[in-house]
């Protein structure tokens, strides 16, 4: 779900993860219709980093 949002709202990914300020960074970036694409590849770029980092503490978490 949180991909779909980052395709089609890229500023709204940075409020799901916890990431107001970068979200303000990338709702400015992306009114401009040539920040499009790079507020896209940003937030997939991001949520991937967050999920990765939520596995990292999770693992860490069982031992």
């Amino acid at each position: 779900m949180r991909l779909l949002i980052a395709l089609i709202f890229p500023w709204l990914t940075f409020f799901t993860i916890g990431r107001p300020i970068a979200g303000i960074i990338c709702l400015i970036l992306q009114i401009t219709v040539l920040g499009w694409i790079p507020a896209t590849i940003w937030a997939v770029y991001a949520l991937s980093q967050y999920q990765t980092d939520k596995k990292i503490a999770q693992s860490m978490a069982q031992r």
